[in-house]
């Protein structure tokens, strides 16, 4: 193959494969990806015999991944886990370097520069696959969970810093040279940094307000592409590399307004050209290599793990953390990260790491990525094992529970005790109705039960903490979580042990209202649609009519809620926003004339059913009649209102007016 678009296809072609493979095992797409490029690479088939040819767009796959994390940094974040970030994440990006640099000069006698850049790129978690199996099982909010974030995001962003120093390392002519090649980077480094921030205080927010004015989603589409290529193209032209501009151009839109709807306009050209980017990774490495030194690779891979899990535990144990916690904190961040590759292969596109080299720690880094899920999976079990006390504290924990419920009976058991479940909790008080809360927040807990509330600290998704809280005997359940893995796991779980009970699930908008009515929700309240009906209410109050008769509308639309839902007008934000918020089918006006295929036909002749759109009324001169009869006969410049998803719409308004589909 010599085409570089041929080889694009294929790669994408055999990737999506590979990726629904790896979705089915539960295993990260980053995996998939880098087997792709090993499997297709000049070291495997050799349907792509240089990596150089797609480089590019790989490189840009990795600005987009900066500007998506520069999106996510939240300054009042830090500020909020200062603790965890500043010291624990400084310790462990501090201790592990410093560990494996001494190991890469002291047992490989490496050059300062070459062990610097593989103790940089070791010291880096994964903060892809950590965060979705914690937030998958649930743990996300958990003490280890917090522990884990916060040297995560010190990771990140050191990642910046890094990614300034390695080009420099390599364009550096010697150690002599070193440190004043390292002071020209950084100074450039940050002159674009303060270039970007003053641009982005001034210019950034007016132009994407006028942007967002225009109410047009390719407009802001293409503002987006701009924004991030261009802050990418001024660090470059400074002489540095280029997602340093992407990372700030993101940090500084992060604050605005605009962040959400931006994070989801650039979520599908970061993810294609991302996975590009670990095929190319996958091309540095060898089928052939792997076979002849897999003991070799195997024990590298597992003294990594060894050494970071050993370094995380002390730190965390030592800053006053549960030697459980530090345990599965520990477990969880042993792994090589997305990061430490992409350093690996600046590394080695500047000369830094020769291609052996190359090939055995990066093979390693990546088994250490296979390794990461089982590791966090297993890593409360470890833990107990490995700290009796963890374990007697837990059961300590659910012996409290369980005392507390002993004599309730008839009780309510609040799953969640952020803001709605401390409202539900108000009005259960105000009633004299007995309830008992779990949350996984555990300083939240500790200043609710100071206050003499019935909190406890718990994952409600297991069982045994739910059976503690009595829910053998409780009249009801609600679940407030604003995380939907740990709503719907808890959700599960309560089916299981419960599956006649009543169970309220809070979700903030209807994306996943049907997920969870599937999984057995009693009833689902979305704050979006809630909020909607109260307006409407208070609406109608306010126009004289009878409370009865409102509260009457209210409940007519609650039970008929999808009927509710259903043709919502498209509008120039398009049907993709709308979809994202749990609505599926739109409204469309078709009018008629006298040429049209429809017109002088009764509504039941045209078998619109069998299309799956519905006709919701039709509009003839100024009347519009609502739910039209069957039997209507349709005439000369009638609208015809249809209401369905947008590709049965189309075929259904193509077939009034030419009588096909």
């Amino acid at each position: 193959m010599h085409s570089p678009i041929v080889q694009i296809a294929a790669l994408l072609g055999i990737s999506l494969l590979f990726v629904a493979f790896a979705q089915r095992l539960r295993l990260p797409p980053i995996l998939a990806y880098i087997f792709v490029g090993m499997l297709l690479g000049p070291y495997g088939l050799g349907w792509v015999a240089s990596e150089s040819q797609i480089r590019f767009i790989a490189e840009v796959g990795i600005v987009f991944l900066l500007f998506s994390i520069g999106l996510e940094f939240s300054l009042p974040q830090m500020i909020s886990m200062r603790r965890q970030v500043f010291g624990l994440g400084a310790l462990q990006v501090a201790l592990t370097t410093l560990v494996f640099y001494a190991l890469a000069t002291w047992a490989l006698h490496l050059s300062h520069s070459v062990a610097f850049v593989i103790a940089s790129a070791l010291a880096l978690s994964s903060t892809a696959i950590v965060i979705k199996q914690l937030a998958d099982q649930g743990e996300l909010h958990s003490r280890h969970g917090k522990a884990a974030l916060g040297i995560l995001i010190f990771q990140d962003l050191m990642a910046i810093p890094l990614l300034i120093i390695v080009p420099a390392l390599g364009q550096s002519s010697g150690e002599d040279a070193l440190a004043a090649t390292l002071t020209t980077a950084l100074l450039k480094g940050l002159g674009v940094v303060a270039i970007l921030l003053l641009i982005g205080r001034y210019l950034l927010r007016p132009f994407f307000r006028e942007v967002a004015r225009s109410r047009s989603e390719e407009l802001f589409t293409l503002a987006v592409l701009t924004v991030a290529l261009s802050a990418a193209a001024l660090a470059e032209g400074a002489g540095i590399n280029m997602t340093l501009g992407a990372f700030v151009a993101g940090m500084m839109l992060g604050e605005t307004e605009y962040r959400h709807q931006i994070e989801s306009d650039i979520r599908p050209f970061r993810d294609v050209l991302l996975g590009l980017f670990f095929i190319t990774v996958g091309m540095w490495l060898s089928p052939q290599f792997l076979g002849e030194h897999l003991g070799t690779l195997l024990s590298l891979a597992l003294l990594i793990v060894l050494i970071k899990a050993l370094l995380v535990l002390g730190i965390v144990w030592g800053m006053g953390k549960p030697l459980g916690v530090a345990v599965r904190s520990a477990m969880s961040l042993a792994q090589v990260g997305e990061f430490g590759l992409v350093l690996l292969t600046l590394a080695a596109g500047f000369n830094l790491i020769d291609s052996q080299l190359m090939q055995m720690v990066m093979t390693a880094a990546v088994l250490t990525m296979l390794l990461a899920p089982i590791l966090i999976k297993y890593n409360g079990v470890v833990a107990k094992r490995l700290s009796q006390r963890y374990k007697t504290q837990q059961q300590q924990e659910e012996e409290a529970l369980r005392e507390e419920t002993t004599h309730m009976k008839g009780h309510i058991i609040l799953c969640g005790f952020g803001r709605v479940g401390q409202m539900a909790a108000h009005f259960l008080k105000e009633v004299h109705e007995p309830y008992i809360a779990l949350d996984m927040d555990i300083s939240r807990v500790h200043h609710a039960k100071e206050a003499g509330e019935p909190v406890f600290y718990g994952n409600s998704a297991r069982q045994s903490i739910l059976q503690a809280a009595g829910i053998d005997r409780a009249r009801l359940v609600t679940i407030t979580y604003g995380d939907d893995e740990m709503a719907i796991k808890t959700l599960q779980t309560v089916r299981h042990l419960r599956p006649d009970i009543p169970v309220l699930v809070r979700v903030r908008d209807d994306r996943h209202y049907e997920a969870f009515k599937a999984a057995g929700a009693t009833d689902v309240i979305s704050d979006t649609f809630e909020a909607s009906l109260l307006l409407s209410a208070e609406v109608l109050l306010n126009l004289g009519h009878p409370e009865s008769e409102v509260l009457a509308a209210l409940e007519e639309a609650r039970r008929k809620r999808e009927d509710v839902l259903d043709g919502f007008y498209e509008g120039s934000t398009g049907y993709r926003r709308l979809k994202d918020q749990g609505i599926r089918k739109i409204t469309l006006a078709v009018p008629l004339n006298a040429d049209s295929y429809a017109t002088n036909r009764r509504i039941e002749e045209l078998g619109l059913d069998d299309l799956n759109v519905k006709v919701q009324a039709v509009k003839r001169g100024h009347i519009r009649g609502e739910n039209p009869d069957k039997a209507t006969r349709l005439r000369d410049e009638d609208v015809v209102v249809l209401v369905g998803e947008p590709e049965n719409l189309e075929r259904a308004e193509h077939y009034l007016q030419s009588g096909h589909d």
